[in-house]
């Protein structure tokens, strides 16, 4: 699998920002790139590339140290960004689309090289880790999300392949992913095509969760999905991501910040740069950018129910 499911579906970014491939050899992945993302191919790959190199599990704790990056040295992007993840905790990434949020996902994932500072993972630093090393401990959970052909426990077995039968049912219940399969006629033996079959969009979000569970990585990338699907199915997407997130350090691409209220930091991009950082509370105190954000989308629905 690549770096769990983690990595296996990555994603496909909104806007372009400056794309590397994760083959490349290092010295060649310069940080002033033109502004293209990762396609989700790209991403898929590299997720595949960490999947299956097992190292001794890590606690998750994640370190941004002094660290600057810039596609364009002309146009600075992130800058002397200092930022502690403690094992289990929840940072949130959120700005309007286009401002860069996927960026610090990229930096963790090695996809880019820093201008300055160093991340680390558990104290050693990123970029003297073998790249499918540090992707094995990353699962990802992503907007587009990705089946391949073969049945529905074949999917969610792909987060790790030596799982025993009990474990991918485990990881279903935990996820509910459970609950609809019972319903098939064919059950886990349901086959789904690599566009997901007969199974909605929900479920298809569901069933990749299930998979970023099996996979048990140390460190979570979640980008909230942003298609529409009906209240009871967000409800269970919203239980599932945080039964995923229990007990692991997680960053969050937050699209609805109703979502991460509870997130310990809030990182706020804006055209590209991280303008403010906080808790929820101390951001909506500060009156600045995510108290606009906040504000608005508490006025549009508000606008929705009336």
């Amino acid at each position: 699998p690549e770096a769990v499911q983690t990595e296996r579906e990555l994603p496909a970014p909104a806007q372009p920002e400056a794309e590397q491939s994760a083959e490349q050899p290092e010295a060649e992945q310069s940080a002033a790139q033109p502004e293209v993302e990762q396609s989700a191919e790209q991403l898929e790959g590299a997720q595949l590339e960490g999947a299956h190199a097992a190292v001794s599990g890590p606690a998750g704790r994640v370190e941004f140290d002094n660290v600057s990056f810039s596609y364009r040295a002309e146009s600075p992007l992130i800058q002397n960004l200092s930022l502690v993840a403690e094992p289990g905790q929840t940072i949130a990434i959120v700005g309007p689309t286009g401002a860069g949020k996927t960026t610090l996902v990229n930096l963790i994932m090695r996809f880019y090289e820093l201008n300055e500072g160093v991340i680390r993972l558990d104290g050693r630093d990123i970029s003297q880790m073998r790249r499918s090393e540090l992707r094995s401990n990353i699962g990802m959970v992503l907007q587009d999300t990705w089946m391949f052909g073969g049945t529905i426990r074949e999917n969610i077995a792909y987060g790790n392949l030596e799982a025993s039968e009990e474990q991918v049912v485990e990881a279903a219940r935990a996820t509910y992913v459970d609950r609809f399969v019972r319903s098939l006629p064919d059950g886990y033996d349901t086959v789904v095509d690599d566009e997901g079959g007969r199974i909605s969009a929900g479920e298809k979000q569901l069933m990749t969760i299930a998979r970023a569970f099996l996979a048990d990585p140390a460190i979570l990338i979640l980008d909230e999905a942003t298609s529409s699907v009906d209240t009871r199915t967000e409800v269970l997407i919203q239980s599932a991501m945080a039964a995923l997130r229990s007990n692991r350090t997680s960053f969050v691409i937050a699209h609805r910040l109703s979502t991460i209220r509870e997130a310990n930091t809030i990182l706020v991009m804006e055209a590209g740069r991280i303008v403010e950082q906080g808790s929820h509370e101390q951001l909506l105190l500060a009156q600045g950018a995510y108290a606009r954000l906040y504000n608005a989308q508490f006025a549009a629905a508000m606008t929705e129910v009336a």
